[in-house]
């Protein structure tokens, strides 16, 4: 599980978070989405990653994409304050054929990107939220 994030941007580390709290499968912190995230998963069958969101929906909303089949809704993830983004990098792999066999991506709507901000209190309740459900999966 690959958490995507900037810590000292509000509730665009909701996705670090989570990958702090989960404790049923390996974890990675990704504080930089870049390409790099293809090394993170090499090898890997299937992996999940989690990153904020902001497409409109309600803050804390989570949306969940099966991303190995087809590309990711544009826009959803579009909140990225790191250089490329995991839809860029999905789709980058997916060209060069570097794309995991099961690709799952969680997006947690966002409340604030305040810089030096922590979790918003809605984010927070879906991050939990989250953890939880990853463990019991």
């Amino acid at each position: 599980m690959i958490g995507v994030g900037n810590p000292t941007r509000g509730d665009d580390a909701a996705g670090l978070e989570v990958a702090r709290r989960v404790r049923s499968v390996e974890t990675h912190q990704q504080s930089s989405g870049s390409y790099e995230l293809m090394d993170v998963w090499e090898g890997a069958d299937e992996v999940i990653i989690v990153d904020a969101a902001r497409s409109g929906a309600p803050a804390g909303t989570i949306h969940r994409f099966d991303a190995h089949d087809e590309p990711l809704p544009g826009g959803i993830l579009a909140t990225s304050t790191h250089s490329v983004g995991v839809m860029e990098t999905i789709e980058m792999a997916r060209h060069l054929g570097r794309l995991p066999e099961r690709v799952v991506v969680y997006g947690i709507e966002v409340s604030s990107l305040t810089p030096g901000a922590g979790l918003s209190t809605v984010v927070e309740d879906a991050v939990s939220e989250l953890v939880m459900e990853i463990d019991r999966a």
